[in-house]
């Protein structure tokens, strides 16, 4: 495949609303120094996007970079962490000029793999991200490599991409590295290495592709870009690996530069919703009216006022299951509340949960995206992919 041909994908590229775009260390920083007119390029090309109606994402790497000039050598991780510190300033406000630049706001937003792994911190940060996209606001993640000692990193940002693109339900994660996609060897060393255009399974074949180190800067390399699309599928996401070096990269990927593209066989909802039922044993039952039932079986969000009985010992981001009227188990989901506090608003109407519970909290009981219903108890959902 040529340069100049088209993706395979572009349906993709045309209908995606929610994107990750995540950036790389050699793409961002060169020999310690901000590669400013690349960065202003990018911000240029989200805020085409964003005027189009898409919400984006950014997982950056460049922190460790941008603070080696003021740490020095990094032999050891008190010094990387040291310099992932003085960088990570740097990078926010590099980050915040340059969308500015372009007309919008961001968000600096440091993850660990507790934050996406923890059901609650799960949704704490989910809840976030959702509050800034719904107001336009462009957030900058990293991981917070200040913190994190070796066993509890993400290891490279292509995975945290991954997870940050399961956290938010977005329909495409581009990876911007400093190739233009997988090949079947080496294309560095091997002038033959021929182009991957897309990739439905990965399997051992595609594995033993992913051979070789990264760049001087960064931490992932194609096999780190393997394990990000394992994530990525599985969250339904569709996932493209694209060159980033030159200045107007990523809107050059939205015009059709080569990528190698991976494709999921779940939507990100459906996907996210199979999760929650496959993976959560329900700690407590919310049993609901009529009218409860019906708005959720129709996609709706369970509010307080059509709970019956709360039953269990759950904290807010357990699983709970949902039963109807006659007792019988129709679906489970996420709540937004405790034990004590499910059973004090159950019954009562959303503008009555502050005054109940002594703080401003979320006006539904369990948001629709964190409710999933049995198929038997609403074969249209289930038929709709709901």
């Amino acid at each position: 495949m040529s340069a100049q041909e088209k993706s395979p994908e572009p349906a993709v590229t045309e209908t995606a609303r929610r994107i990750v775009v995540k950036v790389g260390s050699s793409l961002l920083v060169t020999r310690g120094r901000l590669r400013r007119r690349w960065l202003a390029a990018l911000a240029a090309d989200i805020a085409r996007l964003a005027a189009a109606g898409r919400q984006l994402v950014i997982v950056s790497s460049g922190a460790v970079g941008l603070g080696r000039q003021t740490i020095g050598d990094l032999p050891r991780l008190p010094e990387r962490q040291a310099a992932a510190a003085v960088g990570q300033v740097r990078l926010a406000e590099a980050y915040r000029r340059a969308l500015a630049g372009a007309g919008l706001a961001t968000a600096q937003i440091l993850l660990t793999p507790g934050d996406t792994e923890n059901r609650r911190r799960h949704l704490n940060a989910r809840g976030t991200l959702e509050a800034l996209l719904e107001r336009a606001v462009v957030p900058v993640i990293n991981e917070n490599d200040t913190v994190a000692t070796e066993e509890l990193k993400f290891g490279d940002n292509d995975r945290l991409a991954a997870r940050v693109a399961q956290l938010v339900s977005a329909e495409l994660l581009v990876l911007l590295s400093d190739v233009d996609g997988l090949y079947d060897r080496d294309p560095r060393r091997f002038a033959d290495a021929r182009h991957v255009a897309e990739v439905r399974v990965i399997d051992r074949a595609i594995e033993s592709m992913a051979a070789g180190a990264g760049s001087a800067l960064g931490t992932g390399g194609m096999a780190a870009k393997l394990a990000a699309a394992r994530i990525a599928l599985a969250a339904g996401a569709h996932m493209a690996i694209t060159d980033g070096t030159a200045p107007g990269a990523l809107g050059a990927f939205f015009d059709g530069a080569q990528a190698t593209w991976f494709r999921p066989a779940l939507a990100p909802l459906t996907a996210r919703k199979a999760w929650i039922a496959a993976t959560l044993a329900p700690k407590g039952k919310l049993a609901l009216d009529a009218g409860a039932l019906a708005a959720v079986e129709a996609g709706r969000s369970l509010l307080a006022v059509g709970v019956t009985h709360v039953e269990g010992a759950f904290e807010r981001g357990d699983a709970v299951r949902i039963l109807a009227p006659d007792g019988a188990s129709v679906g489970i989901g996420l709540i937004n509340y405790d034990a004590r506090e499910a059973a004090r608003i159950a019954g009562h109407r959303s503008d009555r949960i502050a005054a109940l519970v002594g703080y401003d909290g979320p006006d539904v009981l369990i948001h629709r995206d964190n409710l999933v219903l049995h198929p038997q108890a609403t074969p249209a959902q289930a038929e709709a992919g709901a």
